[in-house]
């Protein structure tokens, strides 16, 4: 099948001029400098994108702040909910026009784009208008002594804490963006988000988009620009009260430690992994295959939550890698704007580059290289999914995030050596167990030392249950009504009468 035609709206947007999105209105900034949009699968610049300077964020957090004491201070929570439910609506009308401006930035398959980047955004947005009513506190009864007849009572209530600052990262722009956005503004707060300088334009027509839904101006702003200048005048401006930011390790730790040395500003740090798939015995080789698909590959393993580090039982290695081999071979790669690629691109050259260094280093560390681990040749970042056969836990790929198509196996005997070699990694953001045995599988759970568990699946979020990470992974929750703690201050208040 040949590649999409672009809607007219897409090749439209692709001729603006892109800047930033402040208090209502897309904005050009006062910089003189320009950074490219490049298409993955073709090395080609779709769009130019002028980079934010201090004006810009000042110009956001003043309009955040004014928002959040004012118009969006004033609107009802059963309002907020339906703004959010309104934007929802707004983003399936959009959909093809939103998952095409995304493929194209990404190099994310145009089946991706639609029903999990959009289509999952949609979902998320009405799960979190549904709380915008639910934020409560509590009564206390109160065990003062009373002296001369007087009575105390006690309640709780929860507030807003303020403009929030999101940094979003390039693997899912739209979506990760909806998180943050959406828990920010059910809870009464406003926001300012810098995406990635990799996936800039989906949230510039994403906020016009929210404007359309009748969110106040201010409410939710956008500013482009690279992560050394933008990122830290976010963190360190005096009206930023929270910091939340899905990234990598090193950066999240970076982002974190300049939060706490700013004024102690509250952070939500969504972080990686070297998340592990546990597979037992009892399962048949084609049912372990499908699985690792399922937990390893999916947008070309460029999910935080992917599983990167496999554990098969030693009797049945060889046959899972032999037929796992012959599955991966005929995956489709290609343009990911072919409705039939089943694998697309890597986001941007210097993760293509990242991932070659990373083929290198376990060729120097003595692993073999079942399948894939080199380049494809020709135009684009598209690398082939890559099995890689482990000697032993300490082996690189073992232990450093790939964050691709890359998935490291490793053979085990005994389960409780399996638990052992599942928990020793600093990270713990997911991990999963594949088993008929659910005593079994229930057991192991309590055991590892991860974020989420999941049990006969892999990678999937529902907005209904909390996500984050333990140890390096990250600090906070997200979804569910975890949130909430995030995003609220807690008030007690006490009256004697």
């Amino acid at each position: 099948m040949s590649e999409l035609a672009l809607l007219p709206e897409v090749t439209e947007f692709l001729k603006r001029q892109h800047g930033h999105f402040i208090n209502g209105l897309p904005v050009s900034g006062k910089g003189n400098t320009y950074f490219d949009v490049v298409n993955p699968a073709t090395e080609q610049v779709i769009a130019k994108v002028k980079e934010g300077t201090l004006a810009e964020v000042d110009a956001a957090m003043d309009a955040a702040y004014t928002a959040f004491k004012g118009s969006w201070a004033n609107t009802t929570p059963m309002e907020r909910g339906n703004c959010l439910s309104r934007l929802a609506d707004l983003l399936e009308k959009h959909l093809e026009e939103l998952a095409q401006l995304e493929t194209l930035s990404s190099g994310k398959t145009i089946q991706l784009s639609r029903f999990l980047e959009v289509g999952s955004a949609a979902q998320f947005l009405r799960y979190f208008a549904g709380w915008a009513t639910k934020i409560s506190g509590e009564t206390l009864n109160v065990s003062l002594p009373s002296f001369h007849g007087e009575k105390y009572s006690a309640f709780t209530q929860r507030e807003p804490v303020g403009v929030v600052a999101g940094i979003i990262p390039w693997n899912f722009s739209i979506m990760i963006s909806i998180w943050k956005l959406a828990a920010a503004l059910t809870c009464g707060c406003t926001i300012v988000l810098k995406p990635s300088e990799f996936t800039p334009l989906t949230m510039l027509r994403v906020a016009e988009l929210a404007k359309e839904a009748g969110i106040p101006d201010g409410v939710i702003n956008i500013v482009n620009g690279g992560g050394r200048e933008v990122g830290p005048a976010l963190i360190h401006h005096s009206l930023c009260s929270k910091v939340t930011f899905t990234g990598s390790v090193p950066t999240g730790l970076a982002v974190g430690r300049s939060a706490m040395e700013s004024k102690l500003t509250r952070v939500t740090l969504e972080l990686g992994g070297k998340n592990g798939a546990a597979f037992l015995a009892d399962l048949p080789v084609d049912k372990i295959v499908n699985g690792i698909i399922e937990a390893g590959y999916l947008n070309q393993g460029q999910i935080c939550a992917a599983a990167e580090r496999f554990y098969i039982p030693s009797k049945l290695m060889d046959d899972v890698l032999d037929a796992l081999k012959v599955r991966l071979s005929t995956m489709k790669i290609g343009s990911p704007l072919d409705e039939t690629t089943e694998m697309g691109p890597l986001a941007n050259k210097a993760h293509y580059d990242k991932i070659l260094s990373l083929f290198e280093k376990a060729r120097q560390d003595g692993s073999e290289i079942i399948y894939g681990g080199q380049p494809i040749a020709g135009a684009g970042y598209f690398v082939p999914p890559t099995i890689i056969r482990a000697n032993s836990p300490n082996d690189i790929l073992m232990q450093e995030e790939t964050f691709g198509p890359v998935g490291t196996f490793l053979s085990y005997d005994d389960e409780d050596e399996l638990i052992s070699m599942m928990n020793s990694t600093p990270f713990g953001l997911a991990a999963s167990v594949w088993t008929n045995d659910l005593g079994k599988a229930m057991r192991m759970v309590s055991q590892i030392e991860a974020g989420t568990v999941w049990v006969n699946m892999h990678t999937f979020l529902d907005p209904a249950v909390p996500f984050g990470g333990i140890k390096s992974s990250g600090i906070g929750r997200e979804f569910g009504s975890a949130f909430i703690e995030h995003y609220t201050e807690l008030k007690s208040v006490m009256i004697r009468y």
